[in-house]
């Protein structure tokens, strides 16, 4: 009998340990990283260049050819998009889906509400987040592509206004849509004249105009912005207040005017601050005692510093800020005056709380 290849020839035997190892495959052959390094040839940083530097200037040329299209069609755009009472529903398939992503949310991040549906899914039920309250924003560079043009129609039907991006304004996407933007490129930047580059950077242009123009037409604020983007440093930056981070009550660091140097060290010493409000019987301020002026008397050996009120060596004019203010404010303040810690008042002058700069690092303000 002859035995099968691979199996043992007896019931029980175990294999052989040459048969468990898996065969290599021949083109799975592994090569020294080394090697393979050497073999390359070194890339020509002249060539390069001259590649990339054609590219951002045909890409350049792509974008100065839309400044003539900002026409008509464009404020039509525009006014269908800022009256619409419901959103901006964003399509467009492959690289423009990409940019369409994009648009969809630069136009929700600056006042116009937006999101991007895929149009292949569109056909399969999404269309269904279409209401007659939106707004259809449709991307296609040839304005031919099919998956596009299938949920048109239905969208058509339904009253829903129509604006069409394409590089084509005879295409059958231009024909349908209710406003044409034009925008076409005189090349893409890719030398095989193949690959998406020009147009699409082309496209988010014309989009970012769209979404900035609107933004504009709103009076959209940087608070406005801020609020879409609670979590991102210009959230923290625009939203947070000198209230949220500051030290209040028993936290905040004051004598009053009457107090030695050696209370005041002790008050500062306690607060961890690196000062101290100097205020009257009703809480207003009168000024602040820093560690600064501290060493500055320090170095003065006129000054007697058992017998000097502390209302000599106080700062009388301290820098303050209401609570009200952004913790921005308090940043940009402590930089103009080479400062670190700032009183706060409130508009009658009396001590509400203190900060400094370690509470607006801990913010991550600065």
């Amino acid at each position: 009998m002859v035995a099968k290849i691979g199996w043992p020839q007896n019931v029980g035997d175990p294999p052989s340990p040459s048969l468990l190892r898996p065969a290599l495959s021949m083109n799975a052959q592994i090569h020294p990283l080394a090697a393979a390094t050497a073999e390359r040839n070194t890339l020509d940083l002249a060539a390069l260049k001259a590649s990339a530097l054609q590219v951002i200037r045909t890409e350049a040329r792509a974008i100065d050819a839309l400044g003539s299209r900002i026409d008509d069609s464009f404020r039509r755009a525009c006014q269908l998009m800022f009256d619409c009472p419901g959103r901006v529903v964003v399509s467009g398939m492959g690289k423009s889906g990409h940019i369409g992503r994009k648009i969809a949310a630069t136009l929700a991040s600056t006042g116009t509400p937006a999101f991007f549906v895929h149009p292949g899914e569109a056909s399969h039920g999404d269309l269904g987040m279409i209401t007659q309250k939106d707004v259809v924003l449709a991307l296609s560079n040839s304005g031919e592509t099919d998956e596009l043009l299938t949920i048109l129609p239905p969208i058509r039907r339904q009253g829903i206004p129509l604006i069409g991006m394409s590089g084509n304004d005879s295409s059958s996407l231009a024909r349908l849509a209710d406003v044409h933007l034009d925008v076409s490129v005189p090349a893409e930047a890719c030398p095989l004249g193949l690959a998406p580059t020009a147009s699409t950077t082309a496209a988010l242009a014309m989009g970012d105009a769209l979404a900035i123009a609107l933004l504009e037409a709103r009076g959209f604020t940087a608070e406005d912005f801020a609020r879409s983007h609670p979590a991102g440093s210009l959230g923290r930056r625009l939203l947070l207040h000198i209230a949220d981070v500051m030290h209040t009550g028993a936290q905040v660091p004051r004598v009053t005017r009457g107090a030695s140097l050696s209370e005041a060290l002790v008050e500062m010493t306690r607060k961890g601050l690196g000062m101290t409000a100097v205020v009257d019987d009703e809480d207003r301020l009168l000024g602040v005692f820093t560690d600064g002026d501290l060493r500055r008397a320090l170095d003065d050996h006129q000054i007697d510093l058992r017998t000097t009120p502390l209302s000599s060596l106080m700062t009388p004019r301290a820098k303050t800020i209401t609570p009200d203010r952004l913790a921005v404010e308090a940043a940009r303040l402590m930089e103009k005056h080479k400062i670190h810690a700032l009183l706060v008042v409130d508009h009658d002058g009396r001590l509400v709380g203190a900060l400094n700069i370690h509470d607006l690092l801990r913010a991550r303000v600065v």
